[in-house]
């Protein structure tokens, strides 16, 4: 199985993704979570008053804390990156390629000669999902092709090669 996924055709630069770096990466989605949303919203005073409440006990506890400075500092959930389901958006990608005007579609060529075609518009709302339950997906990946309404996700495009701007 290949693990390196390339960006190709009618694009400025060709890219290519590798997926088992994606896990460090802050743009990751939570697919346990993504296309469940919560049933019901919190009232925005009450949100407010339980968030200034907590931030009160916290600084009156512990004394004032600062965010951190740097992205790089933030600090991983080591046990829910060891358990989760990720995914991450294919637009930051193609954002990069820069996709040529002349380009109208997107192919996701597959295992075995298979090849599906979306329009752009369509490639750019695709969520790659990179781990099943903490591990990758060696059977049938390196990578899965969800909808952005998570229409397939039970059924997703699976064994991806490549993508080519066409």
């Amino acid at each position: 199985m290949e693990i390196i996924i390339p960006i190709k055709g009618a694009v400025t630069y060709q890219l290519t993704l590798d997926p088992t770096v994606w896990i460090f990466d802050d743009r990751k989605l939570d697919l346990k979570t993504h296309f469940n949303p919560k049933e019901e919203e919190e009232d925005a005073d009450t949100k407010y008053m339980r968030e200034v409440g907590a931030h009160w006990s916290r600084e009156i506890m512990e004394g004032a804390t600062f965010p951190p400075t740097l992205k790089s500092e933030r600090k991983f959930d080591r046990k829910g990156m060891e358990t989760g389901t990720f995914g991450i958006e294919l637009h930051h990608f193609l954002k990069n390629a820069e996709i040529k005007p002349e380009a109208t579609k997107i192919v996701i060529e597959c295992k075995d000669g298979e090849e599906y075609t979306f329009t752009i518009e369509e490639a750019h709302t695709f969520i790659l999902k990179y781990s099943q339950d903490g591990k990758p997906l060696t059977e049938d990946g390196p990578v899965h092709v969800i909808f952005g309404n998570g229409a397939n996700i039970d059924n997703p495009i699976k064994h991806v090669l490549a993508f080519r701007a066409e």
